[in-house]
């Protein structure tokens, strides 16, 4: 059989969607595979951030799965990486993990990362081809929230004015420039505010933006129901790190009272040990453990300096 890989077009992204579910929902062993992740969402709306980041793979015309890059600035991720039952084992997700590494290094990025399980040697196998090597666990982490004060206006990307939302942007580019040299969640933050996802937490001290947080909330979206999900949330590093990590968490779980959610899910990887230990100090419980695989072997904002909040599923 001969795989082609292209983009994956926009009249498939149910049929993605679905290959998406089988494939996890069949490896993790659940009785309707198709179950998998609820009416929480992934490809839709990456696909419409960005069509030119979303791999296909095709056999005989069939779609048989996909793959998607994400860009943040100078570091670059893929995933989910979903190929159809039928058709594991036949190097379909080595072409569509070529075309994502092909993506990233033509989009300049310094670094790039991947989260898998922590215990298939399979997927760990496949990824050390391409000079992925194992790193620290990600902790996925969830809480839930109790009834807390409203959160101020200024605190709401979404509620700024158009010229406040561009100086900010500004500033969340320089915070996470300061963790790792390019970083940047613009695109983020953009399309949470564009497609209706949710909305970016920020935190302010008397110097200026402190800490922020990108939130998916609700059915639909990487949140699902009942639920709000930081995409990614940093604070400067230094002496007042801690704390700032502290009340940007307050904000995250103010917003998920204000949008009637009650629980809040946040990743964390373990090497950040001081951030990881402070969110288990608040109640924050391990849903899923994976592992982190980095290209080059170099730990980027994977450090115990950073108080940062991730997910590269």
């Amino acid at each position: 059989m001969s795989v082609s890989i292209r983009l994956l077009q926009e009249n498939e992204l149910a049929a993605a969607d679905h290959i998406f579910r089988l494939a996890f929902g069949t490896f993790i062993g659940l009785p309707e595979p198709t179950e998998f992740y609820g009416d929480a969402a992934y490809i839709h709306h990456r696909w419409k951030a960005n069509p030119n980041s979303v791999f296909a793979a095709e056999i005989d015309g069939k779609l048989i799965g996909s793959n998607l890059a994400i860009n943040w600035g100078s570091f670059g991720y893929f995933g989910p990486l979903s190929v159809h039952p039928n058709f594991w084992n036949q190097k379909v997700g080595q072409h569509l993990v070529e075309a994502a590494i092909a993506y990233l290094t033509e989009a300049n990025t310094s670094m790039m990362g991947l989260f898998t399980f922590a215990q298939s040697p399979k997927h760990h196998i496949l990824y050390q081809k391409f000079g992925f090597r194992l790193r620290f666990l990600t902790a996925i982490l969830a809480k839930q929230v109790e009834q807390l004060q409203p959160i101020p206006q200024r605190n709401r990307y979404s509620l700024l004015s158009e010229n406040e939302r561009a100086q900010t942007l500004e500033a969340i580019v320089q915070l996470t420039n300061s963790i790792y040299e390019g970083l940047d969640l613009s695109r983020e933050i953009q399309t949470v505010q564009a497609q209706g996802l949710g909305d970016t937490v920020l935190l302010w001290n008397d110097a200026g933006l402190s800490g922020f947080a990108v939130c998916h909330y609700g059915p639909g979206t990487e949140a699902g129901s009942n639920t709000c999900f930081v995409r990614f949330g940093a604070v400067y590093s230094g002496n007042d790190a801690g704390q700032s990590f502290e009340e940007l968490l307050d904000l995250c779980e103010a917003l998920t009272v204000a949008q009637g959610m009650s629980r809040l899910i946040a990743g964390v990887n373990t090497s950040r040990d001081e951030a990881y230990r402070r969110m288990l100090a608040r109640g924050f419980r391990s849903e899923i453990i994976g592992v982190a695989m980095h290209r080059p072997n170099e730990p980027g904002f994977n450090r115990p300096d950073v108080f940062a909040l991730d997910d590269w599923r």
